[in-house]
Formats: structure tokens, sequence, C-alpha cells
């Protein structure tokens, strides 16, 4: 009598292919959809986001050699995005198939740290006011699920509205938002494994009614985990920056957010040094508290560019924590223009 194959046997025998680069399976990152058996008639799909066309190859070979080596399989039947074309542009909606549609978005900016205190989400927050200023529209999503602050930094407590089965996001300072912290108690913390992560972050992302953008930014979380593989996953990123400051250990771990990104093939827009240095308010002298060109010495080894440095100044946390980011409470602050340099660079890399 024949091996009877189930779903489970064929999920369980992909569970064991590795992304390539990265320290994940293919079926917790979500790239195994709508898995079928019966009568050893197996179907599934691989819904790629990215277009490497070697990534997608040696993927589907290695999960066909994987299937048609269990016992009880007659035929395995692959379906996946055709050559050219990325998962992420088909419909997310009550068919399940776990793509993401974001059609009026333009271009999308992941903001990322290889550790967390380096004031990513600061870079984020003023980086959007501040290409927004330029007339563009632009989008902010905060998905640091374990510590949203985007919402504190833009002086937002209210809750998203909802049409139909969308949510709308709430604009501030002229840019739509979305957070986990508009969702979350904020007394109450969170602990979901990696599957819980990846849905969470897919349905924050295809959920949203974001409309028309240039550009929407993403506040990625800290480090390099489970919502940074879905997110580099799901949606096709125009480039991703690293957040760091001079220290020599944030450096070294600016060096592994860079490698994420090149692990997934993302492109790099490049590196920002935050809390560069200090101007005195009262004489204008520059003060570098930690050292100097970190930042820089590190994209040149690593070879991607240096998007600019920014000050570190009690006026810009004051600013965060009083919900109106420096960008627009003090337009003609030093802080200010420091972070406009930054966001003209950015738009002229993203050709906005």
């Amino acid at each position: 009598m024949a091996d009877k194959v189930t779903v489970q046997d064929i999920v369980e025998r992909l569970k064991q292919i590795k992304y390539p680069g990265v320290d994940h399976d293919i079926v917790s990152i979500g790239l195994v959809k709508n898995v079928q058996a019966s009568d050893g008639q197996v179907a599934f799909s691989l819904a790629f986001s990215t277009q490497d066309e070697a990534i997608r190859g040696e993927i589907t070979v290695t999960a066909r050699e994987a299937v048609e080596n269990i016992p009880g399989v007659h035929s395995v039947q692959i379906s996946g995005p055709p050559p050219g074309e990325s998962a992420t542009t088909q419909s997310h909606g009550a068919e399940g198939s776990g793509m993401i549609n974001l059609p009026g978005v333009k271009t999308i900016v992941a903001v990322a740290s290889g550790k967390g205190g380096v004031g990513k989400s600061t870079v984020s927050v003023n980086l959007a006011v501040a290409m927004a200023e330029t007339g563009a529209r632009v989008g902010l999503l905060d998905a640091d699920i374990y510590g949203p602050s985007v919402p504190t930094m833009m002086g937002i407590k209210d809750q998203p509205g909802v049409v139909g089965k969308k949510i709308l996001p709430i604009i501030a300072h002229e840019i739509k938002m979305m957070s986990f912290g508009f969702l979350i108690p904020e007394d109450q913390s969170v602990t979901w494994r990696g599957p819980m992560v990846h849905q969470a972050v897919q349905q924050l992302l295809g959920d949203v009614l974001w409309g028309e953008l240039e550009c929407l930014v993403i506040d990625m979380p800290p480090g390099t985990g489970d919502a940074h593989l879905t997110l580099t996953q799901s949606v096709p990123l125009t480039g991703g920056l690293v957040v760091t400051t001079p220290q020599d250990v944030a450096l070294i771990d600016a060096r592994r957010g860079v490698a994420m990104f090149q692990q997934v093939k993302v492109p790099i827009l490049g590196i920002i040094e935050n809390m560069s240095y200090f101007c005195c308010p009262k004489c204008g002298d520059r003060t570098d508290i930690f050292t100097t060109g970190g930042g820089k010495r590190a994209s040149e080894s690593l070879d991607v560019p240096f998007v600019g440095e920014l000050p570190i100044d009690p006026a810009v946390c004051l600013a965060g924590d009083q919900g109106v980011p420096i960008v627009r409470s003090d337009p003609d602050s030093p802080q200010t223009l420091a972070f406009r340099q930054v966001a003209d660079t950015v738009i002229k890399t993203i050709g906005l």
C-alpha cells in the first residue's frame, strides 16, 4: 500500500529549505502558499517578491527535489509569479493569496539599524516630514512591533478609522501614518513569535488604505529579525537606509544592517550617522562628542553611499516627546537643516 502524503508532510519537508543568505526557512518567511496533496499529487505556490531569477530558480529546483523525494509523491506542481513579475504586484484579499498590493505607492524606503538606541525612529519621522515639505505625498509606517514610538513623536493618540475591512491611515503633519502603537494599548506588552509577527506585519501593510504616495517610509524594528524578513519579502522595497552613531560598537551593528539588506537583495540607499556632533546653541561651535567620521568610514569600507550626518541635540528629543518633530516645530534651526539635507539626498537617490 502506497504511503499517504499529507499537506503537513509537504510543509515539514519545505521547512528544511533555507532562503539563500538568510537563516530562515522558506515556510517561516511566508514564501510557501496554497499547499495541496491528494493521492500522491502535490501542488503549492512560491510567493516570490524578489526579481532575482537566480534565487527564484534555486529555490524552485530545491523545493521540487525535496518534495519529490517524499515517499508516496508521484508528481509535483509548483506555481508562482511569472519571470520578471513580483508576487507583491498581485492582490491581497479574501482569496488568501497573502500577496500585498500597494498600487498607489511609488517608492518604499526602509529605515533600519543593527541595534536599538541610535535614534532610528527620530530619523524616520523627521525624514518623512522633511520629504513632505517638498510637496511629495509621504506615508510613514511604524513597523516596530515591540516598541512603537512614532505615535508619540507625531503627537497622535487617536484610533484609526475603518472602511469595510480596510484601515484608514491617520494624518499628522501632512503625513499618512500607521503604527502598531495605534492598535495595542500602551500598557500591554507584545510577546509574539515569528509566525504571529509575520502575519501582523503583512496585515498592517496590506490592510491599510495608503492611497497615492510618492514615498512610504517604513520605520523598521531594531536588529535583524522576523519582522525584517517579512517586510523585505512582502513589499518591493526601493531601498534601505541604515542609521548608526559614530561609536565603533554601533558601527559594527550598522554593518549587520547593511548585510541584512544585501542578503535579501534590497538596494542600499546608504548610511546615516545620527548623533554625529553637537552644536553649542550659544556660540555655534561644533563638538564631536563621541568621535568623528565613523559613519563615512563604514560606508567606504562597505562600499555603500554615505547619506549624511545628523546632530545630537536636546531640542530634537524634546520635539519628539512633545509630538511635533523638530523639522516642523523649529523649521529654521540647524538641526532641521541637517534633516533636510539628508531628505534631499534620499529624494534624489530614489528619483522623486
